[in-house]
């Protein structure tokens, strides 16, 4: 079967849902085109800034994007066959992960461009709020390190192709390298030269482009540089990861994440566009290039990946449901949101946008063959080598095309590792209270500084092999990155449930609030409880990683009470906040003091 009867369908199911299921949800949440965001109310052109939803809706999907649906939809797709994962990403993405990120959004617009951890904490408790900050801090600093190690491995050693060339690791950090100096001048440009974004974006798309060309012919390879080993060469580039990412969370947003944001969106649609025109073409020109090769099922239960159910649903989390994207949402993305109503192409659509590069991701699966050895190769190289296959169908040479797809892996991240320093900052700021510089530098050191500890120290499996930071941390991250969804939903369906008091809340966010509450907790017990556990009985590991799975459990656990708690109280609906009631009242008395 040809990989055409899959992703076309998906697509348009998507689109579908976009149109159908998007518009009830504007609706129910009654967006209000009229309504003063807090990115007006409160621009100080750091942090908020109202900004062109085209604009803003490239910087939020680069965002959220990252490498969660590039990495998660290949595990899966390898461990347990691509149709559990499809039906997963299809399903997940249009009634659980869209509706998360939207109403995050939402939410956090309608509390004065707050977190999702204080809409908790007005409608629940300040302990809440309290633990809803601990769970986010940890879940981040599990995505810094995951996120930034295996970035760090796409910058060392060579990957042969299959006609014989190689894609030079050193060659896509050139490519990186220089992909962070052009959002900068592009940055510049737009705001001390006036430049016009279309103008900007005809002319520093096509320079990333170039950038990709050249990180080939003038490699930057560190290992060989510093006369170390590839391992020693990716702790390096692991350090070097953070380093950038303690600068950039703290510059302001129009020099780095907005006009870098942008480029990644474009970057990601044009990724999207290859893949789409390559299939085709493979399909019509080349027989049997496009078809469908793995198996749609391979197993309920595997040694490494688990039993399907929970595992899959943690496994794949960007592409069908994150926790970290309400994190987006309500961090950066509610700071510079124009208009109300742009929150269901932004919270809405980009989350099926996604769900399309998961979609794209796992068909480099599909067209592997059961027994094929790239199965065995890390999820970003699957990637890459599938991706230059459906590029090299139009002409794209091999290692450019490869070099095309490990450079949009890379991008995808650096959006993310920034974005979560800079949250990460927020929160120490939130829980410390300590604000200005001070507490800006402590709170992105600390963010920064211990995944630094993490990426150091060593990871063996229980034969005493070593074992790749990302690949310790993927199954945690991605429990962690669940339950924080759940949260997020159950923070929601508070609000909602104590602002409206309608039934459709229990529907729209109600399930999907049990359903991920349940795979996560239950994927993460059963990864964590049976590290205390040896053939003598109890014991209490070494590994750090199993103690913070344990205080996630129970961060999650006292949280439920304290919902469960509240949603049992009767009382009356409260009233809605929304920028009218709040922000507005804001507004209106700054202008009257003359402020």
């Amino acid at each position: 079967m040809s990989l055409l009867y899959v992703l076309l369908p998906s697509a348009l199911v998507l689109v579908i849902a976009y149109r159908v299921y998007g518009s009830l949800l504007a609706r129910l949440f009654q967006l209000d085109a009229d309504a003063v965001t807090p990115a007006v109310t409160l621009r100080d052109d750091v942090d908020y800034e109202p900004i062109p939803p085209e604009l803003l809706l490239g910087q939020h999907f680069s965002a959220i994007a990252a490498a969660g649906p590039i990495v998660g939809p290949i595990l899966a797709g390898v461990a347990f066959g691509w149709l559990p994962a499809l039906i997963w990403i299809l399903v997940g993405s249009i009634f659980i992960g869209g509706v998360h990120d939207f109403a995050a959004l939402v939410a956090s617009v309608r509390h004065k461009a707050r977190s999702i951890a204080e809409v908790v904490r007005d409608h629940m408790s300040q302990r809440s709020y309290l633990l809803f900050l601990a769970f986010v801090w940890i879940a981040l600093v599990y995505i810094i390190v995951a996120f930034t190690d295996i970035t760090a491995s796409s910058f060392i050693g060579r990957q042969v192709l299959e006609n014989g060339d190689t894609v030079s690791g050193g060659g896509i950090a050139t490519s990186s390298l220089l992909y962070l100096v052009l959002p900068m001048i592009m940055g510049a440009c737009m705001r001390y030269a006036k430049m016009p974004l279309w103008l900007a974006t005809v002319i520093f798309l096509p320079l990333v482009g170039l950038a990709i060309w050249v990180g080939q012919f003038f490699p930057f390879d560190l290992g060989q540089t510093l006369g170390t080993s590839d391992a020693t060469a990716q702790k390096i580039w692991g350090v070097l990861l953070l380093a950038y990412c303690l600068v950039a969370a703290m510059v302001p947003m129009w020099m780095l994440l907005q006009p870098r944001g942008h480029l990644g969106g474009c970057f990601l649609y044009v990724a999207l566009a290859g893949a789409a025109i390559g299939l085709i073409a493979s399909d019509r020109l080349v027989a049997g290039d496009s078809m469908i090769r793995y198996p749609a099922f391979t197993s309920w239960q595997t040694a490494k990946a688990g039993s399907l159910i929970p595992m899959l649903f943690i496994t794949i989390a960007c592409g069908a449901c994150s926790g970290f994207h309400s994190l987006i949402a309500s961090g950066t993305t509610s700071k510079q949101l124009r208009k109300e109503t742009d929150a269901r192409a932004i919270g809405y659509g980009t989350m099926l946008l996604e769900a399309m590069v998961a979609i794209v991701s796992l068909a480099c699966v599909m067209v592997l063959a059961a027994d094929s050895k790239l199965a065995t190769q890390p999820p970003n190289f699957i990637y890459a080598l599938g991706m230059g296959r459906f590029l090299e169908i139009l002409g794209v040479p091999a290692t450019i095309g490869v070099s095309f797809a490990l450079m949009a892996f890379t991008t995808f991240v650096y959006d993310t590792l920034d974005v979560c320093t800079r949250l990460g900052r927020y929160i120490i700021q939130e829980l410390t209270g300590i604000t200005g510089k001070a507490g800006g530098w402590l709170g992105t050191a600390l963010t920064a500084g211990v995944p630094l500890v993490f990426l150091l120290r060593p990871h063996v499996d229980a034969q005493g092999n070593a074992v790749p930071v990302w690949k310790t941390f993927w199954s945690l991250f991605g429990a962690s990155n669940q339950l924080l969804a759940a949260l997020t939903l159950l923070g929601v369906t508070v609000w909602l449930w104590r602002t409206r008091r309608e039934a459709w809340v229990w529907l729209v966010t109600g399930v999907p609030t049990v359903f991920m509450y349940v795979m996560s907790t239950w994927a993460l017990a059963s990864m964590t409880l049976p590290k205390f556990r040896t053939a003598n009985g109890f014991s209490l590991p070494a590994d750090p990683v199993p103690w913070a799975g344990l205080v996630l459990l129970s961060l999650a656990a006292v949280m439920l009470v304290e919902a469960i708690r509240v949603l049992a109280t009767p009382q009356g609906p409260l009233q809605p906040q929304g920028p009218r009631e709040g922000l507005g009242r804001v507004a209106g008395s700054r202008r009257a003091a003359g402020a």
